[in-house]
């Protein structure tokens, strides 16, 4: 019998930058190794394979026996590779230029590694927008998959989504596979003759039809509970004997043995969308509620097929508003492109294409998309991928620095609208040390880059409410109504990885930044302050105004609010020095026009990213040195003139110094979020709150002086003994 269907199976392999090597060894282990293992037992059964970048490069780097495999396999016409971006960036979240260069990097990269052509590639999330058509084939590649979610939004029915279709993009031409939602659901979970059913009773109503399948390859093994399931229970094998005893009508192929032999449907021109839960994650919480609320009132009703393909999720694009952290992210590394662009335009560009190059390559590493969205996947609430993006972007900006030919100490200050608020936003910067700061946003100090081991110490996140939050605290409830050793039927299709999580639950006021200023209600506990209560005063979010300084050795930046403490109105200034070469950065606070004879209570807020908690090798100390217990504590001081935290793995030593003895509050900043092991808290940040409580004197004004130092000394020695090692 001839064939009557053609199955595509397409797999996408990811791990993002940032991703511990343990978790990639994992995933190389339970997945990766294991499913190349079955393939090689079943020499007739293709598969087209997109490993992202950032994964290819650690397994050449620890596993070139895989590399070798897969060139075999390859060679032999069973794995097709298609590529894409290199380091996986959503192409939504990066400008044109760097997606072409992305993806042609990566063409050649693949061509060298296993020595083919590469036709193809995939859509990072499967986040389209149609002007992607031109820039894709602008960079060589003719065709790739998006989602059939993505061809019903545009209007076709299930019928018409058997095959492949034209796009196109000012004349340049596309071709397009949708991907087979059901599919993504029936493999690997339900049983190999459910899928073969499915494609049997499309290949009776549609002869010659191409059905494509394109997943995750973490689903077969890594993802919880696959691997025993797909291996040991032996579903792979069950599902692979079942493509190979319907070969009589069912042909496994490859996307470029469909565009050879195979001709595209027609034309089509796409909507912006993903696969359908990413549009659902990217709609604010409340719509949320309303679209899953109205999908549940509706999936049972008789005309459900015909109304599901009306109905919308989310744009893309909104995490950056939806996430404010994410769109710092995005911001700062649109800069660097935009830098990066400026230089290599430019005549300098060629003396020092070295320095480019690498700060090319850091830039799109840095452009991975996972820790800019949340949903059951997506690292946005993950802090070490967070801190990847920025390692690379401050690596990336100190290169540009270099090939702009700034050697030896410097500093400099400039104003513009950094995170595209439509409010300036200024910038100083030396050979040390980078600071952001948001005049508009209370005065805030949002971003602060060390640039010896390229890490924004202030790249916090806040806490807010999700829809899965429900589910938290419905677990709760179950549990404080029954003994803790009996089964609770609210973790049936989730899992908790840590007890008590709804206890947890709090949402943040404010941004947590640094330098936010508090006017609290005197003698206000620590607890309340946790709690976000207490605050009289409009100054932790209120616009400053800025005056700007400009020395050889240092510049400066002058912020002043004329504000209310309760009904009394008072200014705020806070100067902020930095010198060029130092470590540090001075901070000096006045206030004035105080009230006299009345109790007082004044406290600054910072928050530090990036230090982990839960390890004896990251801790407080005090104004002797002494510990006061790791990262995580919660602290009620009593007053001193200095604290410091540490971080031994990162090599990173932060202290805050005052002129005037204060109390000082400390507590973590802890986020419950989810992934796809299950709900966790997750430390973010490291909250470290002086506060000063007193009466005015005769002249109603009031001084402080702040300096925040870091020393990275330890880092730098080590750096340097590894690489006299390596020598």
């Amino acid at each position: 019998m001839s064939c009557r269907i053609r199955l595509v199976l397409a797999l996408h392999d990811h791990q993002p930058i940032g991703n511990f090597d343990g978790v990639f060894a994992a995933a190389y282990h339970d997945s990766y190794a294991p499913l190349l293992e079955v393939l090689e037992r079943y020499p007739e059964i293709p598969i087209a394979l997109h490993t992202s970048g950032s994964l290819l490069e650690w397994l050449v780097e620890k596993h070139p026996e895989y590399i070798d495999r897969v060139r075999n396999l390859a060679d032999r016409g069973q794995i097709e590779i298609i590529g894409g971006p290199f380091y996986e960036p959503i192409l939504a979240t990066i400008p044109r230029r760097d997606r072409i260069g992305q993806i042609r990097a990566y063409t050649r990269y693949l061509e060298d590694v296993f020595g083919v052509t590469v036709r193809g590639m995939w859509i990072p999330e499967r986040v389209w927008e149609q002007s992607f058509a031109g820039d894709i084939t602008e960079a060589g590649i003719e065709y790739t998959i998006l989602d059939d979610c993505h061809f019903r939004n545009a209007g076709l029915r299930d019928d018409e989504l058997h095959g492949y279709y034209l796009t196109e993009d000012e004349g340049r031409l596309l071709k397009v596979f949708p991907g087979s939602e059901q599919l993504r659901y029936t493999i690997p979970f339900a049983d190999p003759q459910e899928t073969i059913n499915h494609l049997r009773e499309i290949g009776d109503r549609f002869p010659n039809a191409v059905v494509t399948f394109g997943d995750d390859g973490e689903k077969f093994g890594t993802w919880p509970g696959t691997q025993q399931h797909v291996y040991q229970n032996g579903w792979i094998y069950r599902f692979l004997d079942a493509l190979r005893a319907n070969a009589d009508w069912l042909k496994v192929t490859t996307m470029s043995e469909v565009v050879d032999q195979v001709a595209p449907f027609g034309r089509i021109y796409l909507p912006d969308a993903s696969y359908r839960e990413m549009t659902e994650w990217a709609l604010p919480v409340a719509r949320q509620v309303e679209y899953f609320e109205l999908v549940s009132s509706h999936e049972t009703a008789a005309d459900w097929s015909q109304l599901k393909p009306f109905l919308r999720g989310g744009f893309w694009r909104n995490f950056r508003a939806k996430y404010p952290e994410s769109n710092e992210m995005y911001a700062r590394m649109l800069q660097v492109s935009e830098r990066l662009h400026e230089l290599a335009s430019g005549e300098s560009g060629c003396a020092r294409a070295d320095l480019l190059s690498q700060a090319q390559t850091e830039l799109y590493r840095a452009q991975c998309n996972c820790p800019y969205w949340h949903g059951a996947f997506g690292g946005l609430y993950l802090p070490h991928l967070r801190n990847a993006v920025y390692q690379h972007l401050i690596a990336a900006d100190t290169l540009l620095e270099q090939a702009a030919g700034r050697e030896g100490p410097w500093v400099r200050i400039d104003a513009a609208d950094y995170n595209l608020d439509a409010r300036k936003e200024l910038r100083l910067a030396s050979d040390r040390l980078i600071a952001y700061i948001a005049p508009s946003r209370g005065g805030h100090l949002y971003e602060l880059d060390l640039r010896a081991i390229s890490h924004n110490l202030l790249g916090t996140l806040n806490r807010r409410p999700e829809v899965y939050h429900d589910k938290v605290r419905a677990a709760g409830r179950h549990q404080e109504q029954h003994d803790e050793h009996q089964a609770v039927s609210i973790h049936d299709l989730v899992a908790f990885k840590q007890p008590d999580l709804h206890k947890k639950l709090q949402y943040d006021h404010g941004p947590r930044k640094s330098c936010v200023d508090h006017f609290f209600q005197p003698g206000l506990s620590l607890e309340r302050v946790q709690a976000g209560e207490g605050e009289i005063g409009d100054f932790a979010a209120g616009v400053y105004e800025s005056v700007l300084r400009r020395a050889d050795d240092a510049v400066q930046a002058r912020l002043t609010r004329h504000g209310h403490l309760g009904p009394y109105a008072i200014s705020v200034s806070k100067t902020i020095t930095l010198e060029r070469g130092s470590g540090r950065l001075d901070i000096v606070y006045e206030l004035s026009a105080l009230p006299l004879n009345v109790p007082l209570h004044f406290g600054i807020e910072f928050n530090f990213a990036g230090m982990a908690a839960g390890a004896s090798d990251r801790y407080y100390y005090d104004a002797s040195g002494r510990e006061l217990g790791p990262l995580e504590t919660v602290q009620n001081l009593p007053p001193t003139d200095r604290i410091g935290l540490v971080d031994e793995w990162l090599g990173l030593d932060v202290s805050l110094e005052w002129s005037q003895a204060a109390g000082v509050w400390t507590f973590p900043i802890q986020t419950i979020s989810q992934s796809e092991a299950g709900f966790e808290a997750v430390h973010q940040s490291c909250t470290v709150i002086p506060h000063w409580q007193f009466i005015a004197p005769a002249d109603g004004q009031w001084r402080v002086q702040i300096t925040l130092a870091v020393d990275t000394s330890a880092a730098q020695a080590r750096k340097l003994r590894a690489a006299k090692a390596a020598a």
